[in-house]
């Protein structure tokens, strides 16, 4: 199999949890509710040693299952202010069925400015189907909940 013809089998077998939305917020505030380690926190999961430079490595902790510790590792991958803030989001265990199956995926936020605020597009992608199917299904209704959080979050820094 040819380098171009690996890649396109690699990427169907992977998705993406998208959501895309307009808030009533200026794009600086949105950053900032993004990539202040406290106020992530308030919205998604406290990061821990978390700073918003390419190639911090930080965590997150979660419930351990089998034989992964619940430890999200992390690090940031692109940083372009109030654009787009992308990093890596790895854990689990080969080990593991199911909750707590490895996972190596990319967690990226994008904004742009529109006459009603900001546009948030956030993607987190690259699970592999259907071994990630659990992580797929559960994070899909988490990030929802973190977006709304992360609205109410930010219109509280406005």
């Amino acid at each position: 199999m040819n380098n171009l013809a690996a890649q396109s089998a690699h990427l169907a077998d992977t998705t993406s949890i998208v959501i895309d939305e307009v808030f009533p917020h200026r794009a600086e505030v949105l950053w900032r509710a993004i990539t202040n380690g406290d106020l992530m926190g308030r919205w998604m999961m406290k990061p821990n040693g978390f700073a918003p430079e390419v190639g911090n490595r930080f965590t997150f902790q979660t419930t351990p299952a089998g034989a992964w510790d619940g430890t999200i590792r992390c690090e940031v991958l692109e940083v372009a202010p109030l654009e787009r803030f992308a990093f890596a989001w790895r854990g689990g265990d080969e080990a593991n069925v199911g909750y707590g199956s490895k996972l190596d995926t990319v967690v990226t936020f994008t904004l742009k400015r529109v006459q009603t605020g900001t546009r948030l597009r956030m993607e987190h992608s690259g699970f592999v189907l259907p071994k990630n199917d659990t992580a797929y299904t559960n994070m899909g209704k988490g990030w929802v909940k973190c977006v709304e959080t992360l609205s109410t979050v930010a219109g509280e820094q406005a």
